[in-house]
């Protein structure tokens, strides 16, 4: 039986297969603007032990929207299941479960976000493959803490990863 999405995505976008990659990915069909909604994901919300009872295909959709608690999807992945990360994203958080465009997008170019800009926890760490300039090679649930990426992705953390942030900032000074 076929159900309703979940979430919102741009009708500009659009999931396609990563056959290099063996997954899938988000594409721009039409160009995007700077600022423009690419999407808000759907779920239910669930705290860590809920996280860690989740199947593996099922966690690695999920994003941390809150300490100790994620966004969970609802049903089979969903166009919006697929933004992959980049080290040298084009999109950014726009409050909890929101992602914008951090600056123009062309037509054919993948729609991708740093992780590090939503994830404060070790749920899904692995081996980076973006292939970026400034790839990490790992991503874990500790780069919030990199100061280059504060000012390189300020605006774009998730709330509760930004109050984090200040924490620091505050007390460095």
């Amino acid at each position: 039986m076929q159900t309703d999405p979940v979430a919102y995505i741009n009708p500009k976008l659009e999931a396609e297969p990563r056959h290099e990659m063996g997954g899938y990915g988000v594409f721009a069909k039409k160009p995007i603007e700077a600022g423009e909604l690419l999407t808000v994901w759907g779920g239910r919300i669930i705290d860590e032990r809920g996280l860690e009872q989740l199947p593996p295909v099922t966690r690695r959709h999920a994003v941390q929207v809150e300490e100790g608690l994620y966004l969970a999807p609802i049903g089979p992945a969903e166009p919006a299941d697929y933004f992959n990360h980049s080290c040298r994203p084009n999109a950014g958080m726009s409050g909890q479960i929101a992602l914008v465009a951090m600056r123009d997008i062309a037509p054919g170019e993948e729609v991708c976000f740093d992780y590090a800009m939503c994830d404060g926890s070790p749920y899904d760490e692995f081996d980076c493959a973006c292939g970026s300039s400034d790839c990490r090679r790992r991503v874990t649930g500790d780069d919030w803490q990199i100061p280059r990426l504060w000012e390189r992705y300020a605006g774009y953390y998730s709330p509760y990863l930004q109050r984090r942030i200040d924490q620091l900032k505050k007390a460095a000074k």
